[in-house]
């Protein structure tokens, strides 16, 4: 079958392409290469979305959630519930592995088919790619780029890297299940960008000096039982420690988005090429979805302001 979209990615942004080109007629299939929505899928497990319900809403379906900010198994199931209700055709488990662009038509082989369409749309998101840290020891079975419960870590030495929201829920959570928290940061302070009801009070835990932290270091090496920092004086300080929780942020697939001949910013940023009016990037048929315009800035892009995307992309390809 010859498609009019293949969408890569099944996060609410690509599930939005899917309904908005099933409003349009367009024939599609999303290819995702772990579960439905696999990013929020992989977040911590006691994550409280910071927008309210009703700006994760795809296709004016309504989104009840029981609290103000919604938790992560009640995204899960909302999401869960369009594909099924709206019968949204996808195929999970299935990663891409290679895509041909011949005679306007794309050509993309997957783990486990191929896939023929005139148009391909990359909602991709960025939660796969950490930003590794690039010190000796990051590869121990100790360090971990993701974070999921707190109870792994009860009684244990652990070591968070960064001050963003992710490193901040992962300090407060591991200190309340009876871990002793050292946070390393490379900026002066905990994030401005950390939900406002959350920084009060890994400030304050800082301050009575119930979580330890370091400001202006950085992370230097990570041994089997030991971590050392360079600390704001440029000292090396050396810790004892069970486990390190590097949550440093994450990345596009750029490799991918090169292979496929889409221009980067030259910058830090490599911000992809695409005009903001259709989301069409400098290779005809190829569209870009969600957090992946943004490049390194991973923060600009969320589902409540890029939602808006599936309907510019879609009507461009119909028009």
């Amino acid at each position: 079958m010859l498609y009019d979209v293949l969408i890569i990615g099944g996060g609410p942004i690509g599930i939005a392409c899917a309904l908005e080109a099933k409003k349009k007629n367009l024939s599609y299939i999303i290819i995702e290469k772990g579960t439905l929505v696999n990013s929020i899928y992989n977040y911590p497990d006691k994550m409280t979305f910071f927008s309210t319900s009703e700006k994760l809403e795809l296709d004016d379906i309504p989104f009840v959630s029981n609290n103000p900010k919604p938790s992560k198994q009640e995204a899960l199931e909302y999401y869960r519930r369009i594909v099924e209700s709206k019968q949204i055709h996808i195929q999970l488990f299935e990663k891409v592995e290679g895509v041909q662009n011949k005679d306007h038509v794309f050509t993309t082989t997957t783990s486990k088919s191929t896939y023929q369409s005139r148009n391909l749309v990359l909602a991709t998101g960025f939660y796969d790619i950490p930003n590794y840290l690039n010190i000796p020891g990051e590869d121990l079975d100790k360090v971990t780029h993701y974070y999921r419960d707190p109870h792994y870590y009860a009684t244990q030495k652990v070591v968070v890297v960064g001050a963003s929201n992710s490193s901040v829920d992962a300090a407060l959570e591991t200190y309340r299940k009876g871990a002793e928290v050292t946070m390393i940061v490379r900026g002066k302070q905990i994030g401005e960008r950390v939900k406002y009801w959350v920084r009060p009070d890994v400030i304050n835990r800082i301050e009575e000096g119930s979580i330890k932290a370091f400001f202006n270091s950085e992370l230097t090496e990570i041994g089997e039982d030991y971590v050392k920092f360079k600390d704001k004086e440029g000292k090396i300080q050396t810790l004892d420690n069970d486990f390190v929780l590097a949550l440093t942020g994450y990345r596009p697939n750029f490799a991918f988005l090169e292979k496929l001949g889409i221009e980067l910013s030259d910058d830090q940023l490599s911000i992809p090429k695409y005009n903001k009016q259709t989301m069409k990037t400098n290779i005809d048929g190829i569209y870009l979805a969600g957090v992946i315009c943004g490049g390194m800035e991973t923060h600009k892009w969320f589902i409540e302001n890029s939602r808006i995307h599936a309907k510019m992309i879609m009507e461009d390809i119909k028009s």
